[in-house]
This record gives C-alpha cells, structure tokens and sequence, in this order.
C-alpha cells in the first residue's frame, strides 16, 4: 500500500523507555478505547495506540480489499508500523480480534515481540465439535445479515451484549455509538473474517509468552474460550476477571491496566 503508514492508521506516540506498549483495538471500535488504560504506561513505556484499516475517519484511505481479506493483513499492518516507528522489545496488548491481529504478528516476527495481553481474544467463535466458542454458525449469519441491513440495529443489538452491564448506561452509550458510527463497509467485511473464520491451529506455534484476561460474564467470547486458549498457548498465563461483559478495558479499567502492569512488571 502507498502512503505513510502512520497516517493512514493515525498512529500517536506517547511516552518514553527502551520497550514499546502497542494497543490493538477490536471490531468498531478505534483507538479511543484505550483512553482510561494506556495513559497509565507512558512513564516506562513508548506507548502506541493507532487504527486498524477501516476503524477510524481515515477507513476509505487505509482499507485495501486484497490486503485486508486476512486477518494476517491487519497483522501486517501492524508490523510496518512496527517498522515505521523502528519499535524493537514490543509488548501487545489486544483487545477481542486486536489480540489476534497481534497474535499472528508475533508469529510473522517472534524475535520482535516480548509479550501478548490478550483482552478477551478468540481464535474461534463457533461451536465445532467439542471446541465451545459460543456461537452456533446460524447465529453468527444471523448477526452478519443483521449489520447488512442496518449498522444501527447491529450496534443496538451488539452493544448491550458486548457491555453485558445494565448498570453502566454511560458505557453502553459509548459503545453503541462507536459500533453505530463504524464504516460499513469495511466494518462488516472485518466482522466476516472475525465471526467466521478459524485460527486454532495456529496456537501452538505462537512462541511469545501471554496473558490472557477473560472475563467471566462474557456472552461474546465465553469462559472455556479463554481455558482453551491456556491449554494450546505455551507458556500463557490465564487471569479470570469477575465481571460482566467483552470489554474489560472500558468496563473495568484500574483491574485491567493493574493485571497488564503486574505481567509486565514480571517480564
């Protein structure tokens, strides 16, 4: 792609020390959603927030149809970030498909990366076998037809789900109107290789160590997705919040920036 990667995906760099903090959003989502956890690092790290292709007001310029009908093209993305900013001794805190677009950087260059945070990450959301990724196929269609009719009607559907939390109307707002405002059609086709596509087999390549942070009242990404994860991912380290909801990074800030501080505290 031509153009200047920092940019294109509105790279801001924050911060100071010899290793780089890099946040990866999830779906409909952009870089706001680290505002209450990545301010708190910039006094050791070189923090890094951006957005991925086609989350963001720049998604017409960033999205490339061929590129990004991968998840290993977002993956990609992130690694000439990497080299743009000329990042070595990176760390990778990932939020849902963020986690996983970080994931599959790691195994593109493993010497590059120090840590995995995976905030409620997923290789696989559909119920196969006797994997459990809380969705049967019919359902996921359904959610993908849902946001072809009306981005609206998604997010009004999807974010109380996503918050799994009645008593935080302020958040459940936010949400909703981040999912309502996401470009559709770059929204969607993200959304596609998310609910539909399958990376556990990648998992056991994955070399850089991880913690993974689940949350125990999440209807999107359920609890024996995140003990799945810890039995195929070497090395991983598996923290249970007791709390509702997908996103522990708006909905549980303190706890999560104090579980990413005390994993990196310990690398």
């Amino acid at each position: 792609m031509n153009g200047n990667v920092l940019l294109r995906h509105r790279v801001r760099v924050s911060g100071s020390g010899s290793r780089a903090l890099l946040f990866s959003h999830g779906l409909g989502f952009d870089q706001r959603a680290w505002r209450l956890v990545a301010p708190a690092f910039e006094a050791t790290h070189r923090v890094v927030v951006f957005d991925h292709a086609g989350c963001s007001a720049a998604a017409a310029q960033s999205y490339d149809e061929a590129r990004h009908g991968s998840l290993h093209g977002y993956a990609q993305d992130l690694l000439d970030i990497c080299d743009a900013l000329a990042l070595e001794r990176v760390s990778v805190v990932g939020h849902s498909v963020g986690g996983m677009i970080g994931l599959l950087a790691s195994l593109a260059q493993p010497a590059r990366f120090e840590r995995l945070v995976l905030l409620t990450a997923s290789p696989c959301y559909m119920n196969l076998g006797d994997y459990t990724g809380g969705f049967d196929r019919a359902d996921l269609e359904a959610v993908l037809a849902m946001m072809e009719r009306s981005m609206l009607g998604w997010a009004q559907f999807m974010a109380p789900m996503a918050l799994n939390d009645p008593s935080r109307p302020e958040l459940l707002s936010e949400v909703e109107s981040s999912f309502a405002a996401s470009d559709p059609y770059t929204t969607q086709r993200l959304a596609r290789l998310v609910f539909l596509g399958d990376h556990r087999a990648l998992m056991p390549q994955v070399s850089v160590p991880a913690l993974l942070v689940q949350c125990a009242g999440d209807v999107v990404v359920p609890v024996p997705v995140g003990h799945w994860l810890h039995e195929h991912l070497a090395g991983s380290e598996l923290a249970l919040l007791d709390t509702a909801g997908h996103c522990p990074q708006l909905s549980q800030a303190p706890r999560t920036t104090a579980l990413i501080a005390q994993y990196l505290g310990a690398a």
